[in-house]
């Protein structure tokens, strides 16, 4: 995953990489093509070949909540705030606003990417 300001975070389960010159055309081939901040996967095919993939990702700042996974939900019978799987009270206003832009009866998703900052997909239900 790379941030707005180009900086890399690996997810939990990558290795960093031994080179980062090999890497470098990578990145450049992304960057032409997909605008920050993105994840990317990258499957090494053979010697110097390489099977990219990228997409655009959403990233939202949301102070003051723990956890690594939040699911919140919106309907007309009201809210749940579900962290780590676990019900909570209060509220995530940060997540509220990106599922508002939805509609009135909305889903969110966030995962932490790094202290708190985290990605979130948003759906109408």
């Amino acid at each position: 995953m790379t941030l707005p300001d180009g900086r890399p975070v690996p997810s939990g389960d990558e290795e960093p990489p031994s080179d980062e010159k090999q890497l470098a055309p990578l990145q450049e081939a992304v960057e032409a093509s997909v605008e920050r901040p993105y994840r990317v996967e990258a499957v090494r095919q053979g010697p110097d070949l390489w099977a990219v993939a990228a997409r655009r990702i959403e990233l939202v700042s949301v102070p003051a909540l723990d956890g690594e996974s939040v699911e919140l939900v919106s309907t007309r019978d009201g809210r749940s705030l579900a962290v780590d799987g676990r019900p909570q009270f209060g509220s995530a206003r940060a997540l509220e606003e990106v599922g508002e832009q939805q509609g009135p009866e909305y889903v969110v998703r966030a995962t932490r990417v790094a202290g708190d900052l985290w990605e979130v997909e948003a759906a109408a239900l």
